[in-house]
Formats: structure tokens, sequence, C-alpha cells
């Protein structure tokens, strides 16, 4: 029955001052909001990498110029630096790596930058990927019209090119874009297929549905491609991952020097861009966190000016019975109370927005981040919350029913 009177002492208080109340409560709402945004755009963003790397297959090798994978299990300054104009990677490791059989069942090379693609009047930057004919069946690249260029394309270094379904609408409309001419870079390449979607583009990334694919030997004339950027090797079968990446790399190492190369599976690849989003996701949400912070100081700021304004009250509260510890436990429920209801409206704010914004980038809100967010809030409400707590309780009843 105290317990109960207690609370109601509280809410009574809050609710004589409810814009104050409301005030009070927007940093731990904006903190939680935030915190949940960001680790939900972080989780979309991890996930859509994921799925990104597991639709090239599961049996892939990818055999890339220096360090790729630090001893830390992230990517090493290697992977930012070295491509193109220092990769030593030639046509003669592809052949070599060939020749090594069981359980190999193919390599190929890929040249991949940056490219304006032209038709007419309309640009689009994209990506184009420069290999040979058994590029499609290493990355399972289905056909939703015309034929993807093949060995003989590659050998006489025709300008043909095969496009994504994105790239094709950008660029020709509702017209079928087989037969067609586009520039890229200025030189006129013409379409002989478009694949089908592969999804992507989030965040940024590049969009797989976009791409232009290019036989490599024409890459090297008409583009002045100068060198492999990295090889895909093809396992037979995903128990033999550990075998063929001994394999490949014992090949590699007669040709180039350890720190020449790497080798490197599909879910060491994953794992560590999970590490780095992780990472980045877990340093933006303890950014976001610090708003928590300043709405627990706006909290102990309010509950030290109610103390004040209620001075006399709890003079004659204390004069009635009412025990220190009564004090103390109603004014840590009125700050648990504001805490908790900024969490609350945060959460169902955050996840609002993170469904909006889920329709145009991809976001994934996780139950941890949401009880981590309201945990957070609740427990920034009572540490905040104690200070003030503590000063109404210890009031002398005398000097507080004195006070004007």
């Amino acid at each position: 029955m105290k317990f109960r009177l207690i609370w109601l002492s509280a809410f009574t208080s809050l609710n004589r001052n409810k814009v104050r109340s409301f005030l009070t409560t927007l940093g731990v709402i904006i903190g939680v909001l935030s915190v949940i945004l960001l680790t939900s755009l972080g989780s979309g963003l991890k996930n859509l990498v994921t799925e990104q790397f597991e639709g090239l297959g599961s049996n892939l090798l990818f055999v890339t110029p220096g360090e790729f994978i630090s001893e830390e299990g992230g990517f090493s300054q290697d992977a930012f630096t070295q491509g193109l104009t220092v990769s030593k990677l030639t046509l003669d490791h592809v052949r070599a790596i060939k020749r090594i059989g069981d359980p190999i069942t193919t390599a190929i090379p890929i040249s991949e930058l940056p490219i304006e693609a032209r038709v007419g009047t309309i640009k689009k930057n994209t990506m184009i990927a420069a290999s040979t004919a058994e590029y499609a069946s290493v990355r399972s690249l289905g056909m939703t019209s015309g034929r993807f260029f093949n060995s003989a394309d590659n050998e006489t270094k025709r300008r043909v090119a095969v496009i994504g379904p994105t790239l094709a609408e950008d660029l020709f409309g509702l017209s079928s874009a087989i037969g067609q001419q586009l520039s890229l870079n200025g030189i006129y390449f013409t379409v002989i297929g478009v694949v089908e979607s592969k999804g992507g583009g989030g965040f940024g990334g590049p969009d797989l549905d976009s791409i232009i694919y290019i036989p490599l030997e024409t890459g090297r004339t008409a583009l002045e491609i100068t060198g492999i950027q990295y090889l895909l090797v093809k396992i037979d079968g995903e128990d033999e991952l550990a075998r063929g990446e001994a394999l490949v790399s014992r090949v590699m190492g007669k040709y180039l020097d350890e720190d020449d190369f790497s080798v490197t599976d599909q879910a060491e690849l994953v794992e560590s861009i999970q590490t780095i989003l992780g990472a980045i996701t877990g340093a933006l949400a303890g950014i976001a966190a610090i708003s928590l912070i300043v709405g627990g100081i706006g909290i102990m700021n309010i509950m030290l000016v109610s103390v004040s304004e209620r001075t006399k009250e709890i003079g004659l509260r204390k004069a009635l019975g009412a025990k220190p510890n009564d004090i103390l436990v109603q004014f840590l429920i009125e700050a648990a109370a504001l805490s908790s209801f900024g969490g609350l409206t945060g959460i169902v704010l955050g996840m609002l927005i993170s469904l909006i914004l889920d329709q145009f980038i991809p976001s994934h809100i996780t139950l941890s981040s949401v009880a981590l967010a309201f945990s957070v809030s609740w427990f920034t409400g009572i540490i905040f919350g104690v200070f003030p707590a503590r000063k109404a309780s210890k009031l002398s009843t005398i000097e507080a029913l004195r006070y004007e």
C-alpha cells in the first residue's frame, strides 16, 4: 500500500508538469532513436554484403595481390593500396592454376574499374568487369536475353559487352538492348547480352545489376587495361576448399614471393568484412549513445529543479511520517519514468524510421540493439537521478518547512 502511494505521488508530480517532463525526455528519445537507426543500418549493410558474397558461390577462392587479410582478421593495408598498377598477377598464373587439376575446376582473371557508359545523351557512371568467357559460369550468371561473350570474342578482341538489367533499362528504356551500341570512355561496344538480376547497390556500394562485362583482351586493347586485379578459382565442392587453397598457394609460391599474393576463401572474406562493419557500427552507436548521457544530465538537472521547487512539500511529507527512503524512492521513480518514457518513444520512432528506410536502403532491426538501447536509457535515468533523489531525502524537515 505504501509503495503504491509513492508511485502515485511520483506520477502525479510528473503529470503536473507535462511539457517540462516531455522536453526533459527529448535527449533520451534522440539518443535511443540514433542508436537503433545506426545499428539497424549497420546490420542491414552486413546482411547485404554477406548475401552478395554468398551469391558468388561458396566454392570460390580469391587470389589477390599482396596481403589481403591481416593477422588481426580485418583487411590489410595492401587490400586498399594494391591495385592494377602494382598487381603482379598474370595470365601465366591462371594457366598454372588450371594445370593443377582436381579439385580445381577452373580459374579466371578479373580486372574491375569505374567507367562512364553513354548512349546518345544518356550517361551512367558504372563499373566494368573484364575477364574471360568462363566468368559467367564461375559467377553463376544467368542470361535474360542474348548471350555471354565466348572465347572467340576474347581471342579476336571483339568490342562486345554484356550488361546488367538495371543498366539496360537506364540506357535503352523499354527497347531491347541486344545489338545496340554503347560508348565506354568514347569507345563503342555492341551489346550482345543482358544478365539476370543480382541486386546490390545499397549504401553506395556497386550495383551488380549495372555492371558491364567485357572480354579481357578487348579491355586491354580498347580501354588500355594494363593489369589483372585478382583471380577467381572455382573448386569442385566446398569440402575441398582447404586442399584447393593449399595447392593454389603452393603453385603461386613458385612464381611470386609470399608477400606478393594472398589466397583467401569466401568465408574469410565475409568474416573480415563483418568484423570491420561490426566495429564501425559499434563506434557509431557509441557516438550516438553520447546523446543518452546528455539526456541523463537533462534529467538530473530537471530533478534538481524539482527538488528545489518541492522543498516545502518534502518537509511536509516528512513531518507527516515519510521516511528518507520514501522520498529517495519517489524521486528515483520519477527519474526512471522519464528515462523509460524517452526510451520507449525512441524505440518506436527508431523502428518506424528504420522500416521506412528499408524501402530504399538495407536496414535490419535486431532485438539486441532494442534491448540494449532501452536498458541503457533506463539505467541512465536511475544513475543521473540518484544525486537529486539523495539530496531530497536528506533535507531537514524543519528547514524544508521554513523554505520560501
